[in-house]
């Protein structure tokens, strides 16, 4: 009877069958239930309303067919029951992993429409961080997901299933009154199945109790709806944490793109929380960081804020503020600078040259690099290595400016003369 779908009917039918001396059916029964008597006694649980859910994955998978390519997979059916009224939701998810526990988990809420007190999972790893059957330890993302409907969490103990018997007969009547119906049909997306699940569910939960008044929807109105805790106005967002070093550029990898932290945690371990659309990072349980997520593989998102500040500074410069710069110091360091903002392969190499420049006017005053400046121009040689050799020389101090003598030509047919150019 351990079995899915099996029942003493079936099992009675399968012995009776070519059995001209068997018992009959309520025979069958009674010594069932004699047999039975000599079990391991379990203790009858008592349900307030509204304060268990009780919550596992079914057996029995549905095949799901690839339209594309004909593969078929296996969709897995969650199930979750009330332990007062056995009101009970049913749902297809791709595996079983914890994003497909909790999503599923926040879809039957909102089904129910409240939030119970105490959830009631199994002690599977996608939950469960460190099983016990004293003191289990809950995974961070679903304590998270407990803390946001303000609810608590129960892990049954492992290989007890009597401490959820309401949602393992739950499964059992899922199977029976739910999957068994679809075993002929054929589904090719989730959307589907579920879609599917969703209407065969409706007439489960109306289906008539056999020794009670009523059906599991009125005795979950009746019941466990008034007892429930209102659901939060914002659903529940599944996040994903990841714990990650800082390099020494004050980035941290994420999904392939890099995220900006505070240049002081440079080679500690940080904590990243990323949701879709959302990436926390977490030092010491303090967040220091939020970005919004990027799928951009290699590319970096930098907070100015997270910056050394001549890291910072360096960020703020532009070709007009450097030329501005130069024009402070004199029209020999502007026309030095915008030589080299002009004459680079890329911006960039202008840019750490400008800088470099700066980093002269600190070392040797501003009115000694106008000199230098001005003889780089006389020679015309205008690097930052010339430039910074004037200084180191002494040549910006001498007073006489080099003159730039004429190079003589030799007379040959092929060198043309003035006329030429008029």
């Amino acid at each position: 009877l351990k079995r899915p779908g099996v029942t003493l009917q079936l099992l009675w039918e399968e012995y009776a069958k070519g059995n001209d001396l068997a018992f009959k059916y309520t025979s069958f029964c009674v010594k069932y239930r004699q047999w039975a008597m000599g079990l391991k006694r379990s203790m009858r649980q008592t349900h307030i309303a509204g304060e268990k859910l009780f919550v596992d994955y079914a057996g029995q998978t549905v095949p799901l067919i690839d339209a594309l390519t004909g593969e078929i997979t296996k969709a897995q059916i969650f199930v979750a029951t009330f332990g007062a009224s056995n009101y009970t939701y049913a749902c297809a998810t791709a595996r079983q992993t914890t994003a497909d526990w909790i999503g599923a988990q926040v879809l039957a809420l909102e089904y129910f429409g409240g939030a119970p007190r105490l959830i009631v999972p199994d002690q599977t790893r996608s939950l469960i961080k460190n099983p016990c059957s004293y003191d289990p330890q809950n995974n961070r993302l679903y304590e998270e997901f407990a803390a946001h409907y303000g609810c608590a969490l129960l892990a049954a103990r492992p290989a007890h299933p009597r401490d959820k018997p309401k949602v393992e007969n739950a499964v059992l009547v899922v199977e029976r009154w739910i999957l068994a119906r679809l075993r002929n049909r054929k589904f090719f997306s989730l959307m589907e199945l579920n879609h599917a699940i969703a209407l065969l569910l409706n007439d489960l939960n109306q289906r008539a109790f056999k020794k009670l008044p009523g059906n599991r929807r009125s005795a979950f109105e009746q019941l466990d709806l008034p007892a429930l805790r209102p659901l939060p106005a914002k659903r529940f967002e599944l996040f994903r944490w990841k714990s990650a070093k800082v390099n020494i550029d004050y980035h941290v990898e994420f999904d392939g793109h890099y995220y900006s932290v505070p240049h002081t945690l440079v080679r500690t371990t940080v904590e990243l929380r990323a949701s879709d659309t959302l990436l926390e990072c977490y030092s010491s349980n303090q967040r220091v960081a939020c970005h919004a997520v990027s799928h951009q593989r290699g590319a970096h998102t930098t907070t100015p804020e997270h910056m050394p500040a001549s890291h910072r500074a360096h960020l703020e410069w532009t070709p007009q503020k450097l030329i501005d710069w130069g024009l402070h110091i004199g029209v020999s360091t502007a026309a030095v600078v915008t030589w080299q903002l002009e004459h680079r392969s890329h911006p960039e190499q202008g840019y750490r040259a400008c800088l470099g420049l700066q980093r002269l006017a600190r070392d040797y005053t501003p009115v000694r690099l106008e000199a230098a400046c001005t003889r780089a121009l006389a020679i015309r040689s205008l690097t930052y290595r010339s430039v910074a050799s004037i200084l180191k020389t002494g040549l910006d101090r001498q007073q006489n400016l080099p003159t730039m003598t004429p190079v003589a030509l030799p007379l040959h047919e092929n060198i043309r003369g003035s006329d030429y150019f008029h």
